[in-house]
């Protein structure tokens, strides 16, 4: 074997690694392996070096497993001699390439995220080769390689595995189908990316994995039916493409047309998914994540852990899909012990709940409630674990208090779930239910379930549908409610349904690529125009207005305040009320109340408001008077109350506590509270607001808000509260920061207004703000303020926004960012250095100093010296590093000698003019060539203009200037 052409390059040519990574040992192993087998056919023919190979390999087990290794990282790592390595390869190993097969393991596990680009292409030919050459335990290789393609990611480094492994499946069908198990893997893998890969640039991949998979399912679906439940539970989001939908025709009506063994559908949902294929769809580094935090990170300080996983792989619009595949496997594989649940480790139940909160899809919240019930549907005691079904039970009965929302949502999931999952498999869908919540009980998972079931903060028509579903774990039936809506479900509810429902022939199902929810009731149906009831479609209950009762209430309190409240109570008209209502404020706020009764208060006034809390806020038609309108609630006068007072006011706390017993009655008072605040008072000031809606909009939502703020018909930040803002958003998400920029951007507010944000951004930590204000500073015209600004950032080798701005300034508007620059060196230069370094409250964070301005004029004079450019020939810049020259000490003169030296040039060049042309006017301090006296008040106190000596100083030759031959003042 010829010795490696890349024998003189560094080493680490297996793994990505920075200076500051420690050297792997796997990677330093196989280098060492190289080296040897390196050494040993250094200068030898072909023939010489196989023999050379041979002896060494029969010495014993460790030159075997050497000379292996060093023809495997050659392999890797030197593409044109990959073929001769592989053939070496097959002629010398000992051992049926076992040491191969494990080391491809360990990369594929452990180090595949940090392989080298070549390495990585390498590795996937390496396995190619071992299954054309039929190596026994390839098809683990394969099956660890696969469980590497990423679930809701179209990188191109993702689509590109993905698509080679298929075509390796593809290529090697008739090895492919020797192996049941590999068989069953490689459907359920490419089942689930079919669900990513529905944009038009991705259909060519798309069909190739549809066909595949239909392939296998038909020719061999008893090896596919050990997959078990979650089969059926992936094919129902594929099923709308068209081979999908036939084949779901058999699977429903003709299972013996797929094999003679299967005897339906309920055969396959009563079948557990075995732990291997539901962790097969997590990356073996998601995998990591998810047991470290599962197994080592404390309840309540799990923020960090999760949004560092939200950042690398739930940060995507692609990305919702792969929530399903985290929840079953948190569900299905990840088992703690007794010892982990009695300890103060992070749940499950509070990952899963992280999980379905940070949806932003209606689709993939729906695929995500399913992925977490699944279990349910057809839970036998016998077969299934209580671990499977125990987070859906956990996370709503952790989530009833704080997020009463959550529970809501998932018990009207686990309710109608039962009749439309498929309706000829009802009964067995509620045995399966009612076995888990059965079994929940007899583990003692939750004691009872009725606090759950028959909840106050539930709405009356979800508790009503529980009490019907599930009267055995329900208390009896609770007398009727107060006329309170305390919250309604997510408008999602009665759809999500959709993607759910296993469908007949004519009705077709849904593919997540495909779904889109409409707001129509009908639906068109894909093969024609005939139009359908599709949707789950609820009840309207009338509401029926009953007279306020507060006679349990009114009795409690003193007789001053229940003469108030039963005066509110007979109001006939709103103006009345409002005067009685603010009448009832202000007893509220006399030293004398009794907040003992402020809880009593809080629920006459819930019961009496509650006509205000039903039906829409927003007026049907909105005008000025409707609008007006619908803020003189007498509820309205608490808000009006607390907003004219200041918080250091004795009587802001205790409208405050009166609130927050409103809240405790009718939670709805909060969103009346933000409504009474509209946007231009107290909204557009809210970072907190901001960010919740950019943390859930997607791109075209953003482009939506964009065009109705440039059209006036929304505005979303305010002069006087953009900055702090802005500031704020530095902690978000990328796209969150990017969007608030675009959005800000959108409305007309002079960039000055937030330029001084630039004191707060540091290259490193907030790349998404400067790259924003980089290419708006681009477009502006610099204003001394701006300069300023871009100059006072901090000199780093790395950090090249302040020389790619000046830059791009030195070469659109030379002038002015010279006359700038003069002002600010001058400026800085007459400062006392005692004075610099106390710098007033307003700009402490941008300490602008004369060296950090020199530094950047450095680094700026060396980026534009191989170019035309001539900024640093225009008379302002000369006249000032002449003036800072003459006055600065030796360390500065020799620091930025090179810089200085322009100055010197240009002063050599105006002493060479004639004695008229260079003579200063009578009022120039100057009586010599390179002297400089102490510059006037004038100077030191304008930033903008700079003293009559510079003024009166010629130009310099080579600069030509356009307009007025004078110099001029500093402002532009």
């Amino acid at each position: 074997m010829e010795p490696s052409p890349a024998k003189g390059k560094p080493l680490g040519r297996l793994l990505v690694s920075s200076t500051l990574d420690a050297k792997d040992e796997l990677e330093e192993r196989l280098e060492r392996c190289m080296g040897i087998v390196t050494t040993l056919t250094n200068g030898m023919s072909e023939r010489e070096a196989n023999d050379a190979l041979t002896a060494s390999v029969c010495k014993g087990p460790q030159q075997h497993e050497e000379v292996c290794l060093g023809l495997f990282a050659l392999l890797l790592t030197e593409p044109a001699q990959a073929q001769r390595c592989y053939r070496d390869l097959t002629l010398v190993n000992r051992d049926g390439m076992n040491v191969i097969l494990i080391k491809i393991n360990q990369i594929l596990m452990e180090k595949f995220l940090k392989l080298q680009d070549v390495c990585r292409t390498q590795l996937v030919w390496l396995v190619r080769e071992l299954v054309k050459s039929g190596v026994i335990g390839a098809d683990g290789v394969l099956m660890t390689l696969m469980k590497q393609i990423a679930g809701g990611d179209i990188s191109n480094k993702n689509l590109w595995l993905a698509e080679n492994v298929l075509d390796i499946l593809v290529e090697q069908r008739e090895w492919v189908l020797k192996s049941g198990m590999l068989i069953a893997m490689s459907v359920y893998t490419y089942l689930r990316l079919i669900v990513d890969h529905g944009t038009p640039a991705l259909l060519v991949l798309r069909q190739k994995e549809v066909d595949f998979c239909i392939g296998m399912l038909r020719e061999k679906f008893m090896e596919c039916f050990i997959i078990g439940r979650d089969l059926v539970r992936l094919l129902q989001i594929v099923a709308r493409i068209p081979e999908m939908e036939l084949l779901w025709k058999d699977l429903l009506h003709n299972p013996q047309a797929l094999s003679p063994q299967f005897t339906g559908l309920l055969q396959l949902l009563t079948a557990r998914t075995s732990r291997k294929f539901l962790a097969c769809r997590l990356t073996p580094d998601m995998e990591t994540k998810l047991l470290f935090m599962t197994s080592r990170v404390r309840f309540g300080q799990q923020k960090r852990y999760q949004d560092w996983f939200q950042r690398q792989y739930l940060s995507t619009a692609e990305s919702q899909s792969l929530r399903c595949d985290l929840i079953r496997y948190i569900c299905g594989v990840v088992h703690p012990s007794n010892e982990v649940l009695s300890s103060d480790i992070l749940p499950r139940w509070a990952i899963i709940g992280w999980l379905l909160t940070t949806c932003t899809s209606n689709v993939a919240a729906s695929n995500a409630k399913l992925a977490l019930f699944y279990d349910w549907l057809f839970f036998s005691p016998e077969k299934d674990s209580i671990m499977n079904i125990e987070p859906a039970i956990l996370v709503m009965h952790h989530s009833m208090k704080p997020h009463p929302a959550i529970t809501a949502t998932l018990l009207d999931f686990m309710c109608r779930i039962i009749p439309h999952f498929f309706p000829p498999l009802e009964g067995q869908v509620r045995q399966g239910v009612f076995n888990s919540l059965t079994f929940i009980m007899e583990k003692r998972v939750l004691a009872h379930l009725a606090p759950l079931f028959d909840n106050p903060k539930l709405d009356r028509e979800l508790r009503s549908m529980l009490r019907e579903r599930f009267p055995e774990f329900c208390s009896s039936p609770s007398p009727p409610t107060e006329g309170r809506d305390e919250m309604k479900m997510e408008e999602s509810v009665s759809l999500e349904m959709d993607n759910h429902v296993l469908l007949d022939k004519e009705d077709g199902c849904y593919d997540n690529t495909e779904a889109a929810f409409s707001d129509d009731e009908e639906e068109i149906n894909n093969k024609g125009n005939k139009k359908r009831e599709f949707r789950f479609h609820p009840i309207k209950e009338a509401v029926i207005e009953e007279p306020a009762d507060i006679t349990p209430y009114v009795d409690q309190l003193d007789d001053t305040m229940k003469e108030k409240v039963l005066q509110l109570q007979k109001g006939s008209d709103t103006e009345t009320q409002c005067e009685v209502m603010q009448e009832i404020v202000d007893l509220i706020l006399e030293e004398d109340f009794d907040s003992e009764q402020m809880s009593t208060l809080a629920s006459c006034l819930a019961e009496l408001f509650k006509g205000h809390f039903r039906g829409d806020v927003l007026p049907d038609e909105i005008t000025e008077e409707s609008l007006e309108e619908s803020v003189c609630k007498p509820v309205c006068l608490v808000f009006r109350n607390l907003c004219q007072m200041q918080e250091d006011n004795s009587g802001f706390s205790v409208l405050l506590e009166m609130l927050a017993e409103l809240y405790q009655k009718q939670p709805k008072i909060g969103y009346h509270l933000l409504y009474y605040l509209k946007f231009p008072d107290e909204t557009l000031r809210s970072g907190e607001l901001l960010n919740m809606i950019v943390a859930v909009i997607d791109s075209t939502q953003l482009q939506e808000l964009m065009c109705h703020v440039m059209m006036g018909d929304l505005v979303m930040f305010r002069k006087d509260s953009v900055l702090n803002i802005l500031i704020q958003s530095l902690d978000w998400e990328t796209f969150e920061q990017y969007s608030t920029w675009q959005l800000f951007l959108a409305h007309n507010i002079p960039l000055e207004t937030i330029i001084p944000i630039l004191q707060h951004l540091k290259y490193k930590e907030h790349p998404e703000a400067l790259s924003c204000l980089l290419l708006q500073l681009r477009r502006e015209k610099p204003s001394e303020e701006m300069v300023k600004m871009v100059l006072s950032r901090p000199c780093h080798p790395e950090d090249q926004f302040t020389t790619s701005i000046l830059r791009h300034w030195a070469a659109k508007h030379d002038d002015v960012l010279g006359e700038h620059i003069k002002a600010l060196l001058i400026k800085n230069n007459n400062l006392p250095r005692k004075r610099q370094s106390l710098r007033s409250s307003s700009s402490k964070l941008a300490q602008l100093t004369l060296e950090q301005i020199l530094e950047h004029m450095d680094n700026l004079r060396l980026n534009l010296s191989n170019t035309k450019n001539s900024f640093f020939t225009q008379t302002p810049i000369l006249q000032a590093l002449q003036h800072v020259q003459a006055s600065c000490d030796e360390a500065h003169k020799m620091r930025f000698s090179d810089l200085f030296s322009l100055a010197e040039e240009y002063e050599e060049a105006s002493s060479k003019l004639p004695k008229s042309r260079r003579k200063a006017p009578a009022s120039s301090p100057r009586s010599r060539k390179g002297a400089a006296t102490p510059v006037s008040n004038e100077e030191e106190s304008a930033s903008s203009s700079a003293s009559e000596e510079e003024d009166s100083k010629p130009k310099a030759p080579k600069r030509k200037r356009k307009g007025s031959s004078a110099v001029g003042s500093d402002s532009d």
